[in-house]
């Protein structure tokens, strides 16, 4: 059998980065691709036809042996997850996606799978390093002693204990990668789960759309984060994935932004200034959150790169077609 011909289990994959690795593996010459994902699958945000699509709930034991079935590789990007008003309002639902990684083991361990990678996040750095605008870039070793973000960084710090004691006790490769706020065209833009670069677009295209000239903005507008286009990501998990890296390690852009210069950026694209008002009360997460790529650069000679107003100028025009869509329905109906 060829290393093209195995099978591939993307577990999320009716999701936003899991609808690209899907597409990814596609392009590559895989043929055997077996993509699950809870939602149905007209709200997938990818769906390919040569592609064997199940509806399962892995958080179920016996859902997730039927989706390892005859695996080679696993990813893991199932979660119950949003931007930071979903998570700072949802900590018990976060949390149950500890049932999903560990159900996925167990079947990958039983299936004999070759390699098992886990999508984790920087939620799971201790809260106090992350109090200043002005942090210090955040490295892997800052996990611990651990406080990490209520509910949905819990969460994934255990599952990466999880994944560590499956490779100690069982001999199982397991990778994992923690993912630095991902963004890009075909995620998010509405609804509540969004996060910043697609929440500030909107608000922006919605502007522009209706003669307004405000913008609210969650905070101060002073908190820093990094943003990874989804290209990165996609590229990093194949990487890491295939790579001797036994610890988790971060993946996500080095490139500090507050979320005004985030704004500035928008506004720089859509060739607009507008008054920005501060929903001090509104959800904000950490102070500020950065990614340090030492270990990644000595470990693969590559960290994410793409300029974040490259990113946001594609995400832009992206969101901004979709909202055009959506009001020209809306207007017939």
């Amino acid at each position: 059998m060829t290393e093209d011909s195995r099978l591939i289990v993307v577990a999320g994959g009716g999701g936003f980065i899991g609808g690209y690795l899907v597409a990814e593996l596609r392009k590559r010459g895989f043929s055997q691709i077996r993509s699950v994902d809870i939602k149905p699958i007209d709200e997938w945000y990818q769906v390919f036809d040569d592609v064997e699509n199940l509806v399962m709930d892995l958080k179920r034991l016996d859902h997730c042996h039927t989706a390892c079935r005859d695996a080679w590789e696993v990813y893991n990007l199932a979660a119950d997850m949003g931007g930071m008003g979903f998570i700072e309002n949802n900590k018990a639902l976060c949390m149950l996606s500890v049932l999903i990684n560990t159900h996925l083991l167990e079947a990958a361990q039983a299936a004999k799978v070759e390699r098992f990678f886990y999508a984790s996040s920087a939620c799971v750095y201790n809260g106090e390093k992350q109090q200043e605008t002005d942090v210090t870039a955040l490295s892997e070793d800052d996990a611990y002693p651990a406080l990490a973000e209520d509910g949905y960084g819990w969460e994934k710090l255990f599952s990466e204990r999880m994944c560590r004691h499956f490779m100690e006790d069982f001999g199982m490769t397991t990778r994992v990668a923690r993912f630095h706020n991902v963004y890009g065209p075909l995620g998010t833009w509405d609804g509540g789960r969004e996060k910043a670069p697609a929440a500030i677009s909107r608000k922006v295209i919605e502007a522009v759309a209706r003669d307004g000239d405000e913008i609210e903005i969650w905070g101060d507008g002073e908190q820093t984060r990094s943003f990874m286009y989804i290209d990165d990501c996609i590229k990093g998990i194949d990487l890491i994935m295939h790579s001797d890296i036994i610890e988790p390690i971060n993946l996500g852009s080095s490139e500090l932004v507050s979320i005004n210069e985030l704004v500035d950026i928008v506004e720089q694209i859509a060739d607009v200034t507008l008054q920005r008002n501060y929903n001090l009360d509104a959800p904000k997460g950490v102070r500020g959150r950065n990614s340090d790529n030492t270990k990644i650069q000595g470990y693969l000679g590559w960290e994410p790169d793409t300029p974040l107003r490259d990113g946001m100028a594609a995400t832009y025009q992206w969101i901004r077609g979709e909202y055009l869509k959506r009001e020209e329905v809306s207007s017939d109906s």
